[in-house]
């Protein structure tokens, strides 16, 4: 009985001695492995195609042992992928990652003119070995796919997660402070090129991307994972303080691209000039009734009332039957909207003169709606003003509310007083040319 413990002890003993072997060799074969790895973040300027103005960004594994580079593009989507363009319209994109080789993917968007900035990370062998292996689960094609989010989960932010897994949390805990703009203003660095598109994107984006933010939160940007990483500071396995990257390479500069400002540009003074100018010439046509006006303002008022019509409809469904909740709670819904649809016939009714006798004669229901506008644009204006409300709709506001006004009942009612005197000393002058003739 003594013995066959004895045998048993002795059996466990060498059991464990083995498997402690196994594990050391193990570690130590990982560390061998991880000696051959070299990790780098490649960061792509913006290109022309709009959806790609605000860069890109990937993971490069170089492996000298297999004498090969692979690319990891957590940014990858195809047009061509089922009921595409009816899932961008509802928020539920779906993008995936995957592999390629490194030289194809540098060579592509060296090609597209964009620039190409490489930052190698000075990691562990274990941890190079780690990112490898995590970056290859997750190309698995149960894993590979996922929701993309603008802000919150993109390719961006997944490069982010790799690098704060690699150094144990140490970038998300350093960078929970409150980052130096919000959502809008890094978007509107991005877009300051084209007035359009830059008014657009900011008419469609509501109250949720006004909030403060933290450093973390800006990396949503590939250009600010890029300035993060390269000066980062973090503590290694051995407790010795390290820097995150050990070489900067800038690889290619774009020729003649656009610049990424380092703050938005000031776009509603511009819009309020443009909207003033614009209101003035209104202002102008309003105050002299004739054939002539009457076509001009007709004309103007369905034009406008099918592209803000237009563009409030895309902002309404946006905001209200999506997944785009950067879209929600978006105070130009309340003046911008469908309802400027009503002024298309009106507008056409009223250039050709027909329609002044009928119960809605067109240049009533043309002031109603102008009348109803301006006062839910004052209306934002004050929601602006209650604490827990801030929707930066200023560019928007800035364009609107002058010709909003000239057009609305409230011109009107201010001038038309004014409005006759100027017809009386129109008549009055081509009367006393007449009789000087």
């Amino acid at each position: 009985m003594k013995k066959r413990n004895i045998l048993l002890i002795l059996t466990t003993l060498i059991l464990i001695l083995i498997y402690s072997q196994m594990l050391t060799a193990e570690v130590s074969l990982d560390r061998k492995r991880g000696d051959f790895l070299t990790l780098k973040i490649a960061v792509f300027g913006p290109g022309d195609p709009l959806y790609v103005w605000w860069g890109h960004i990937g993971l490069i594994v170089e492996d000298k042992l297999s004498k090969r580079s692979i690319f990891y593009d957590y940014g990858l989507f195809s047009f061509d992928n089922e009921n595409f363009f009816l899932n961008f319209a509802f928020g539920r994109l779906l993008y995936s990652c995957g592999a390629s080789p490194t030289s194809m993917n540098l060579e592509r968007y060296k090609e597209q003119n964009r620039n190409i900035t490489l930052y190698t990370l000075d990691l562990s062998p274990e941890k190079k070995l780690d990112v490898w292996r995590f970056a290859e689960h997750n190309i698995l094609p149960e894993n590979r796919n996922y929701y993309y989010h603008q802000f919150n989960d993109n390719c961006s932010t997944r490069i982010r997660d790799i690098i704060d897994m690699a150094i144990d949390g140490q970038l998300s805990e350093a960078t929970s402070g409150p980052g130096r703009m919000t959502f809008r203003e890094h978007v509107r660095r991005h877009t300051w090129f084209s007035p359009f598109f830059d008014w657009f994107l900011m008419f469609i984006m509501g109250e949720n991307i006004d909030k403060q933010i933290t450093e973390w939160d800006e990396m949503f940007l590939p250009g600010e994972v890029g300035q993060q990483i390269e000066s980062f500071i973090y503590t290694g396995e051995s407790g010795l303080e390290r820097k995150l990257v050990s070489e900067k390479e800038v690889y290619f500069v774009a020729d003649n691209r656009p610049a990424v400002r380092e703050e938005p540009r000031r776009q509603w003074p511009l819009e309020l000039t443009g909207g003033l100018i614009f209101a003035w010439g209104l202002a102008i046509l309003r105050l002299r009734e004739n054939r002539g006006t009457r076509i001009t303002l007709g004309s103007l008022n369905a034009l406008l009332g099918l592209f803000l019509g237009s563009a409030g409809a895309v902002v309404c469904f946006m905001s209200f039957f999506t997944n785009h909740d950067y879209s929600w709670h978006n105070l130009n819904t309340l003046f911008i909207n469908p309802i400027f649809l009503a002024t298309v016939p009106a507008g056409i009714i009223y250039a050709t003169g027909r329609g002044g006798k009928w119960r809605f004669a067109p240049e009533k229901i043309l002031s109603g709606v102008w009348t109803l506008t301006f006062t839910l644009a004052i209306l934002s204006v004050i929601l602006n003003l209650f604490p827990g409300i801030h929707h930066d709709n200023r560019i928007t506001l800035a364009a609107f509310l002058p010709p909003a006004f000239v057009m609305s009942g409230y011109f009107r009612l201010i001038f038309h007083g004014k409005q006759k005197n100027i017809v009386a000393l129109h008549q009055d002058s081509s009367e006393k040319s007449i009789n000087e003739k």
